[in-house]
Order: structure tokens, then C-alpha cells, then sequence
């Protein structure tokens, strides 16, 4: 779990399973995840889910470019820390997904980054909370596609 970064959950209509297998897609996140351009699966586990991940994103103020590496919880979700680059000092997250009553699933996604340029702090929290939010509601939305 990610701290002193932003921190948001939501509700899915859609098992636990089926929303961990969208969000583990990561090539498919330039469809679904605002922000996203592109996404390299640099190596995988044995189990063939991805460990390290390389992105280009446009974070408004310039693209960016960062490579993490994914770790996995099998009871609850999987979580990444960013290699430090030119345009990323360090960057930690993770997802969380737990079983609703119906059926659903909560899912709690925490972030924190920190940029390797000159952004206020302020702002920089609220590009987290966009980044969060975003991300959740195109999870959700793609998750309870048919």
C-alpha cells in the first residue's frame, strides 16, 4: 500500500477475478486508463504476469516515461514501485480487490508519486487524485463492459 500519496476505492459491478484480470492487462490500458500511451511488458513470472512494465504517459505538464515492477498478493491484489528515472524519483501504488455481499467487488487504489522535475506539492496531489480517480472509473467502466 502506497502512503502518504491519495488513496480512493469504488465499486464494481463485476467478481473480484474478472476485475483483476482487466487491471493486470497492462497493454490494453492505452484503451481505458487516461493518461496512458503506451505500455512494453519487459518481463514476466513464471506465471506469466507481468514484473516489470515500461509506460509512456502524458502527464499534461510533458510526457513521461517510467518503468515499474509488480509485485502480487494473491488474496487481495498486486502492487508496484517505479525504477527511478529522468522523469520519475519514485512512484508507489497498488491495487486492492475485495468481495461485496452481491456479488461486486470493492476496489481500493492508492498512489503515490513523486517527479523527478519541479512540480508544487499542492499540485502534485491533485495530478495523484486525478491519476486515482481516473483510473477507477475506467477500471470500472471496462470491467462491467459485456
Amino acid at each position: 500500500m502506497a502512503m502518504e500519496g491519495t488513496v480512493q476505492s469504488i465499486e464494481v459491478s463485476a467478481d473480484a477475478q474478472h476485475v483483476f484480470e482487466v487491471a493486470l492487462d497492462l497493454e490494453a490500458y492505452p484503451e481505458w486508463a487516461t493518461g496512458v500511451k503506451e505500455v512494453e511488458i519487459l518481463e514476466e513470472d513464471e506465471l506469466g504476469r507481468p514484473v516489470k512494465v515500461a509506460f509512456v504517459a502524458d502527464a499534461m505538464i510533458k510526457e513521461i516515461t517510467y518503468t515499474l515492477v509488480y509485485s502480487y498478493d494473491l488474496e487481495s491484489g498486486f502492487s508496484w514501485e517505479a525504477e527511478p528515472g529522468p522523469d520519475i524519483r519514485a512512484m508507489e501504488g497498488s491495487y486492492e480487490f475485495g468481495e461485496l455481499d452481491d456479488g461486486g467487488t470493492r476496489v481500493l487504489y492508492a498512489l503515490r508519486v513523486d517527479p523527478a522535475f519541479t512540480v508544487p506539492g499542492f499540485l502534485r496531489r491533485q495530478a495523484e487524485k486525478q491519476i486515482v480517480s481516473s483510473a477507477l472509473r475506467g477500471l470500472k467502466k471496462r470491467s462491467e463492459r459485456a
